[in-house]
C-alpha cells in the first residue's frame, strides 16, 4: 500500500475514534473508517488493525480500550480516543526555560533523533507555547547519532524487545553473533554504547555501536526485556573504562608526551632531558600502540612484557608495515582511488530517509493546529517550519482534504484551501488541538536537556530543572523511563570551562596554553572567543586565533591553561562559526589526501575519525580515504596501528613513518629488554 493511502487511513480513524463519546468495536470501525476493504479476510484485518493502533501509540495517541457496560466480555468491548489521549497539556515557559528548550532541541538537529526533537518543538508551538532559539550563555550543541545501528537500538530498547548482531571486539579479525536484552544505550566522549544482558555470557555486558557489523535485528517479543532494579547504565559503562589497572614506567623527551603526563604521576623530572612517570593502562597490545605513536618522543621502561610489546609493534612497521602493496587488486583499487576522487563524496552520500506513514500523519495533526492559529500563512513559510518541499507540502494539503468525520460526505470532511499560495483550513474542529507529544520526541529534548546539565551555565539557575519536570508532566511516564535508557556526557573540565566561560560573557580576550596533537607540542595563543560547541562528547571553544588570523576550534580538555586577559574581544566582522554538523575536523580543498589499508582489527579508526572506505580488499580488509590539514596526524595514526594498518599513499608520509619507527625501535634495540645502563624498575 501507498505511503499517502496509510496516512489517509490512520487520519480517517483519528477523526472516527476522537469524535466518538462510546467505544466503537473492531467491526464497526471496518465498516466506518475508509481504508479497511470488506475484501479483506478477517486475518488480514486483523494484522492490518494492530499495525494501525501501534502507529497511531508510536506518535503520541492513546486507545482507550473498554465499555460503557462494565459486564461486557471482549467480544463487545471496543475503541475511542479521548481527548486527554490526544491533547498536548497546556505548558507554559519562563523565558529561560525556553532558551534552554530551544537549545536542547538544536542539539540533534543533525542526528537520528533530529526528527523526534523538531516534531516536539512543532507541536510545542502548534500550542502556542514560544520557544527560543537564540543562543544560550554562547553554547552551541550537537549531539551526533550517525552510527548506523542506533536508530535499531534505541527502538529496541523504547520496546524492550531483546536483539542480536555481529559484533568485532577488539582484537579479533572475525565478529561473533551477540544476543541481547537492552536495557540503555550511553553517550561517553564521542561513543555510543549499548548496555545489557547478554544471553550466552548470562551477564552484564557492554558494546560499543561502531563495532556492530551490519543490521541489528529484533530476537523476541516487545515487552519481554527487563531491567533489573537500581541498574545504573552509565556505572556499567565507566566500569568498562576503568579496566586500566596496570602501571607502565615511561620515559618521556622534555616538552613532549603532554596527553601521557596529564594522565600520569611524576616520578622523576629533568634527568638528562627525560622524564619519568608512572602511566596506567589496561593491555600490553594497547600500551604498544599508544606509546608508538608518540615516535622516539616516549618511551616505555618497565614492565617487560609491555617493553617487548612496543619493540615488536614498532619492528612490524619498520620491517615494511608502510609502503605500496604487491597484490595486483590493492595497487588497482589505490590507483582507482586516487584517479576518481569524486568516489570519496558518494561514498559519504547519505540516502534521504523516506517518510514513513505515521510520520507523515504527526505531521498532520501538527500541521492543522499550527495553521488554525495562522490562517493565511504562506505556503513558502509553512514549508520552511516543517521542514518539506512545496510539492510535498501540496500532497499533504490534498491529502488532508479528502480526510474527515465518518460519513464522509462534503461537510464532514477539512476545507482547506490555498489560492494565492495562502494556506487556509476548516471545519477542522476534531484535530484542532495540538497533538500531545510522543515518547521518543519527549525523551529526545529530556536527553538533551541531561548533556547540558554538565555546561554550570545552563544548569546553574533552575531553567534546567523546571523545564525537564514540566515536558515529563505533559509526556507521561513512558517518556520519563525511555529518556532514563539513554545517557549523554560531554568532557567539560571545569578548570578551562569556568575561564572560558567568564570570557564569553563578559566579552574579554583568552590566552590559551593549547596541545596540538598532531604534533604534539604546547602552543601559545590568543584567542578572541565566539561561542562554545558540543559536539562528539567534547566541549568546544570556537574562536579568533590571532596567531592564525582566523577562526579555530579549541578542545577543552587539550588546554594546559586559559587565563583571561584584561582587554576585549574583537571578533572580526567577517568571522564566521564553523559547522560542526559532519564533525569537528575542518576539512578544505587544500587538504592532503591519504590512502590506507585496514585489517579487521584496524576497524577502530573508521569510528573515530572522518574517512570513507573506498574499497574492500578481501579478508575483512578495507581502503580509506583520509583528508587532512597535517600529514603528522596520519603518521601517529599510522604508527599507533602497526600492523593493523599498511599506508599506501602517498609515498613520502610510508617513508616517513618508516623512519619514525626506526628512531624508536632503536632506543629498544638490540634486545627487546632494557636498556644496558639501567635496569628495569619495578612497577606496581
Amino acid at each position: 500500500m501507498a505511503s499517502g493511502d496509510k496516512t489517509e487511513r490512520l487520519l480517517n480513524l483519528v477523526f472516527c475514534l476522537l469524535s466518538t463519546r462510546r467505544f466503537l468495536s473492531a467491526e464497526q470501525i471496518r465498516e466506518i473508517v475508509p481504508g479497511y476493504p470488506a475484501s479483506d479476510s478477517a486475518e488480514t484485518f486483523k494484522r492490518k488493525f494492530e499495525r494501525d493502533k501501534a502507529d497511531l501509540r508510536a506518535i503520541g495517541i492513546q486507545l482507550e480500550y473498554g465499555s460503557h457496560d462494565p459486564w461486557a466480555d471482549d467480544t463487545e468491548k471496543g475503541y475511542r480516543i479521548s481527548r486527554s489521549g490526544y491533547e498536548l497539556p497546556p505548558i507554559e515557559l519562563e523565558p529561560d526555560e525556553a532558551a534552554v528548550l530551544g537549545l536542547a532541541a538544536r542539539a540533534w538537529q543533525h542526528a537520528a533523533l533530529g526528527r523526534a526533537a523538531s516534531g516536539a518543538l512543532l507541536k510545542l508551538r502548534a500550542a502556542g507555547v514560544l520557544v527560543d532559539d537564540t543562543p544560550v550563555a554562547g553554547i552551541m550543541p550537537v549531539l551526533d547519532t550517525d552510527e548506523p545501528t542506533f536508530p535499531q537500538l534505541w527502538q529496541a530498547v523504547r520496546e524492550r524487545r531483546p536483539v542480536t548482531f555481529d559484533y568485532l571486539a577488539p582484537g579479533r579479525t572475525a565478529p561473533q553473533r551477540r544476543a541481547l536484552e537492552p536495557w540503555g544505550v550511553v553517550h561517553r566522549l564521542g561513543r555510543w554504547y549499548v548496555v545489557g544482558h547478554d544471553r550466552d555470557r548470562g551477564a552484564p555486558r557492554v558494546f560499543r555501536l561502531g563495532r556492530i557489523v551490519g543490521e541489528v535485528r529484533p530476537a523476541g517479543r516487545a515487552d519481554s526485556v527487563r531491567v533489573p532494579e537500581g541498574v545504573d547504565v552509565r556505572e556499567l559503562v565507566r566500569d568498562t573504562e576503568r579496566e586500566r589497572a596496570r602501571v607502565a614506567r615511561l620515559r618521556l623527551r622534555d616538552g613532549s608526551g603532554w596527553e601521557i603526563r596529564r594522565q600520569s604521576a611524576v616520578v622523576a623530572e629533568g634527568r638528562d632531558g627525560w622524564d619519568e612517570v608512572d602511566f596506567p593502562y589496561a593491555s600490553d597490545s594497547w600500551l604498544a600502540g599508544y606509546v608508538a605513536s608518540f615516535a622516539d618522543n616516549a618511551e616505555v621502561v618497565g614492565p617487560e612484557s609491555a617493553r617487548r610489546a612496543v619493540a615488536e609493534h614498532l619492528r612490524a612497521i619498520a620491517a615494511g608495515g608502510a609502503g605500496p602493496s604487491e597484490e595486483p587488486a590493492v595497487r588497482e583499487a589505490v590507483r582507482k582511488a586516487l584517479a576518481e576522487p569524486e568516489a570519496e563524496q558518494a561514498a559519504e552520500a547519505r540516502p534521504r530517509q523516506a517518510v514513513t506513514a505515521e510520520q507523515r500523519l504527526a505531521r498532520l495533526l501538527t500541521m492543522v493546529p499550527y495553521v488554525l492559529d495562522r490562517q493565511g500563512v504562506s505556503l513558502r513559510d509553512l514549508g520552511e517550519t516543517f521542514q518539506v518541499s512545496e510539492k510535498e507540502l501540496i500532497k499533504d494539503l490534498n491529502l488532508l482534504w479528502m480526510c474527515g468525520l465518518p460519513g464522509h460526505t462534503p461537510g464532514d470532511l477539512v476545507e482547506v484551501s490555498w489560492e494565492g499560495g495562502q494556506v487556509m483550513i476548516g471545519n477542522a474542529d476534531t484535530i484542532a488541538a495540538p497533538l500531545r507529544l510522543a515518547a521518543d520526541e519527549a525523551a529526545a529534548l529530556l536527553v538533551a536537556l541531561q548533556m547540558l546539565a554538565d555546561i554550570p551555565e545552563v544548569s546553574d539557575h533552575g531553567a534546567l530543572d523546571r523545564i525537564r519536570a514540566k515536558l515529563r508532566a505533559a509526556a507521561g511516564v513512558e517518556a520519563g523511563e525511555l529518556a532514563a535508557m539513554v545517557e549523554v556526557r560531554v568532557a567539560a573540565p571545569a578548570e578551562a570551562l569556568a575561564p572560558v566561560q567568564r570570557a564569553l560573557r563578559e566579552g574579554r580576550a583568552l590566552h590559551l596554553t593549547y596541545h596540538v596533537p598532531s604534533r604534539d607540542e604546547l602552543t601559545e595563543r590568543d584567542v578572541d572567543p565566539i561561542v562554545l560547541s558540543l559536539r562528539d562528547g567534547h566541549t568546544y571553544l570556537q574562536g579568533w586565533c590571532r596567531s592564525a588570523s582566523d577562526v579555530r576550534l579549541f578542545r577543552l580538555d587539550r588546554m594546559a591553561g586559559v587565563r583571561v586577559l584584561d582587554e576585549p574581544a574583537r571578533v572580526p566582522a567577517h568571522a564566521r562559526r564553523l559547522d560542526l554538523s559532519h564533525g569537528a575536523l575542518q576539512t578544505s580543498p587544500g587538504d592532503e589526501i591519504a590512502l590506507l589499508e585496514l585489517r579487521p582489527e584496524g576497524g577502530w579508526v573508521l569510528e573515530e575519525y572522518d574517512c570513507a572506505v573506498v574499497a574492500e580488499l578481501g579478508e575483512g580488509r578495507s581502503l580509506v580515504r583520509v583528508r587532512t590539514p597535517d600529514r603528522r596526524w596520519v603518521r601517529r595514526l599510522a604508527l599507533r596501528l602497526g600492523a593493523r594498518a599498511r599506508v599506501h599513499h602517498p609515498g613520502q608520509l610510508a617513508k616517513e613513518v618508516r623512519a619514525d619507527a626506526e628512531r624508536a625501535l632503536a632506543r629498544y634495540e638490540p634486545d627487546t629488554g632494557a636498556p644496558p645502563d639501567r635496569p628495569v624498575p619495578a612497577v606496581g
